[in-house]
């Protein structure tokens, strides 16, 4: 395992630097929760978490701005968390309650949230991409138009390596760089596509290689260092807003769990799963704040304490949350402004 990067950029301030901790562990223990949940049958269906992969989701997603759009795939309990999606309405989504985001009608796998501009939860591979290159284009024709908000919006659009062997994934990259259009590609590059090593799956492995053909600035990212994450994706909005065009980034970076709670994990070795831990995204952060005197014990105490009592509170709320009626279960199959004449209730 190589790490061909750049060194790591310099650490932020303390109260900067404090904040991308918590973000990841408020992942961290959010998807541990949601696990010991599972298997109580708390929450039912398909479940895939983020577990390793929390510095992509941290230290992107909180460059873009309110009026930017996110699109994400399956696994995306953790970008909805730090988009600012409340854990409380992500954990009852999760349980299928009322009070989730998306009404309890998503689920794990279709984090939905209008508020916030967060555009799924995908669970087709690759399925999202084509969407956020309409909303990029959305996005362009606001501002021909002259009908935009101050900032040119930018749609940041999350998938895995397997989503670039899928046709849609080559189609949308053609036209966003024919069109010229504001949407940042992000590959999270776990090198399994489910349970498909990289290199069987890629003739080219060197995925932004693959991107950069299609004429966009394209370059690799040490997925597990939330401040190079943070780095690459400042850099790459602030020239996507610049009118620079669409821009990839491949966040190279591990999922310590398996695909899915159903997946027995028989394609990689313990060892290298082992090995890859000892580049945990949480500990690489914790351990330069307490070199630089940033954090210490108490500090660390203190940031678990807070996120666990978040969680409890999201668990707490979605227990206590309202199952949806029967007799509503075939609500919003259909437009309601089409079925009711626009007397939407």
């Amino acid at each position: 395992m190589t790490h061909p990067y750049p060194p790591s950029p310099p650490l932020p301030d303390e109260e900067h630097a404090r904040t991308l901790l918590r973000h990841m562990l408020l992942i961290r223990r959010f998807e541990e929760k949601c696990a010991e949940l599972y298997t109580q049958e708390k929450i039912r269906g398909f479940l895939h978490l983020y577990i390793g992969e929390e510095a992509v989701a941290a230290g992107s997603i909180p460059l873009l701005g309110p009026d930017d759009s996110v699109v994400a795939t399956y696994r995306e309990h953790g970008q909805a968390l730090v988009r600012g999606v409340p854990a409380t309405n992500v954990m009852a989504e999760m349980y299928g309650k009322i009070e989730g985001c998306a009404r309890g009608r998503g689920g794990s796998m279709h984090i939905f949230d209008a508020e916030t501009r967060f555009f799924g939860g995908n669970a087709i591979v690759g399925g999202g991409i084509p969407i956020a290159v309409g909303l990029a284009l959305a996005a362009r024709r606001e501002r021909s138009l002259g009908d935009s908000p101050d900032e040119l919006r930018v749609t940041a659009c999350f998938f895995g390596d397997g989503a670039m062997a899928e046709g849609e994934f080559h189609e949308s990259m053609n036209l966003a760089a024919l069109w010229h259009l504001p949407v940042l590609f992000c590959c999270e590059n776990n090198l399994y596509a489910m349970g498909t090593p990289l290199d069987v799956a890629h003739s080219e492995t060197e995925l932004a290689l693959r991107a950069a053909s299609y004429g966009m600035p394209s370059w690799t990212v040490d997925g597990m260092d939330v401040l190079a994450v943070e780095d690459a994706t400042r850099r790459a909005i602030e020239a996507i807003r610049g009118g620079g065009g669409p821009h990839f980034l491949e966040f190279r970076t591990y999922r310590f769990r398996a695909h899915s709670m159903f997946d027995p994990e028989l394609y990689r070795a313990k060892e290298e799963v082992e090995k890859w831990k000892e580049r945990d995204p949480i500990s690489l952060l914790a351990s330069r704040m307490r070199e630089a005197d940033m954090l210490d014990d108490a500090g660390m105490e203190e940031l678990e304490a807070e996120v666990e009592a978040e969680v409890e509170e999201a668990v707490r709320f979605s227990e206590e949350g309202s199952w949806e009626p029967v007799e509503e279960l075939t609500r919003f199959v259909y437009s309601e402004s089409d079925v009711d004449g626009g007397q939407s209730p």
